[in-house]
């Protein structure tokens, strides 16, 4: 089983805004120059995410994109079933066809990896990952770089 780019970022996209839900709407630019994902890319995700009310658009110059439960509600299986992502190890996607309209000698073995990979995300909210002290150490570092690239001369600013 391999999850795809497109589940991943969107892991990534969402962690973003539960993050920075105390600061209001959060702006895909902003995910995008954060995280390093493209706009575009990010448009399609969160088509999808809004779609499956994840997430809700905010218009206006402070506009952006909220978290449409709160963090503790929201699970990362949620996250990627919304974009379509499948949470399967099994060739024939759970039909049991696997082997000439069969199930195949393996498919109980990859039927309870594919429960328990559903389990263990379905286990985990944004709310519990966002607060782990590893995290949030890791998103502080990432902002102090981001605030010392946007300065002139690319330095913070200090003499």
């Amino acid at each position: 089983m391999r999850l795809s780019t497109k589940g991943r970022y969107a892991v990534t996209a969402m962690m973003e805004i539960a993050m920075r839900q105390n600061e209001g709407p959060v702006t895909l630019a902003d995910i995008s120059q954060t995280q390093g994902i493209s706009n575009s890319y990010l448009e399609q995700l969160f088509s999808m995410l809004r779609k499956n009310g994840l997430v809700k658009g905010v218009r206006g110059p402070r506009g952006g994109y909220r978290l449409a439960r709160e963090a503790g509600e929201i699970t990362v299986a949620d996250i990627i079933l919304a974009v379509d992502e499948k949470l399967e190890t099994m060739r024939c996607e759970g039909r049991g066809d696997c082997h000439d309209g069969e199930p195949c000698l393996t498919h109980e073995l990859w039927q309870e990896l594919s429960d328990r990979l559903y389990n263990f995300l379905n286990g985990i909210t944004l709310d519990q990952y966002v607060n782990r002290p590893g995290v949030q150490e890791l998103a502080a570092r990432r902002q102090e770089q981001l605030a010392s690239s946007s300065t002139p001369g690319g330095s913070s600013g200090a003499a």
